[in-house]
């Protein structure tokens, strides 16, 4: 296992979610990834966000791990879960809340029916 594999296995076990994006949750660098974090943080899910722009063997190295080939990318209590268009759609499909439910990850429902709402 290379040091990147070893850093991503590492904390994604640690996290209970985990979004690997260009920029932070704060400062997002791309708008993939600010929708996601936007998403994220609208509902009030805890999550750690990892600035794949501040290390290239991490950037590349999420991609060869979920053998996806774009960033964003969400990971829930160990699982690569997708990138943006698919928290998007699982977002407006209630999918998203269905697997924070299962893996007991808070957030705010009501907040998520908003977004449902908005985008109807």
């Amino acid at each position: 296992m290379t040091d990147a594999n070893a850093q991503i296995q590492d904390t994604i076990t640690n996290n209970d979610v985990v979004l690997f994006m260009k920029g932070t949750a704060s400062m997002p660098q791309c708008g993939f990834s600010s929708r996601v974090a936007g998403v994220l943080n609208y509902m009030g899910v805890q999550f750690s966000d990892v600035n794949v722009l501040a290390d290239d063997s991490i950037r590349q190295g999420i991609k060869d791990f979920s053998d996806w080939p774009t960033i964003p990318q969400l990971y829930v209590k160990g699982e690569f879960v997708g990138g943006c268009d698919i928290i998007t759609e699982m977002t407006l499909s209630g999918e998203l809340d269905t697997l924070f439910t299962e893996n007991g990850v808070s957030f705010d429902k009501d907040a998520a029916d908003k977004i449902r709402e908005a985008n109807s």
